[in-house]
């Protein structure tokens, strides 16, 4: 699945989504975006930068930029894999996140 680009930071750098996770450089960030309205931080970071709506990591997106980021990501989640690995790796995401949706920590 090739890259799919977000924005260019104002130093330059590219963030962009590849394989579902969004990157910075190449770098992988975050694998989720969080509304600005969650973030502990939000006040921070609305002042830092005026018109963020989500936090991937540390990378502020506007909500156009979100909506490409979460999408990409949607699409990387929605392909499925016939590797044993990969089947195997999903079982193991989705019974942590049930678990941890039961109060385990």
């Amino acid at each position: 699945m090739p890259a799919t680009f977000v924005k260019t930071t104002m130093d330059g750098r590219t963030v962009e989504v590849i394989d579902g996770k969004l990157c910075l450089n190449g770098v992988v960030e975050a694998d989720t975006l969080v509304p600005l309205i969650e973030h502990p931080n939000r006040q921070a970071i609305q002042r830092a930068v005026p018109g963020a709506t989500h936090m991937g990591g540390r990378i502020p997106l506007r909500h156009d930029e979100a909506a490409i980021a979460q999408g990409a990501m949607d699409v990387a989640k929605r392909t499925f894999s016939d590797d044993p690995v990969a089947i195997a790796e999903r079982f193991r995401k989705v019974v942590w996140a049930k678990a941890q949706a039961e109060g385990v920590e």
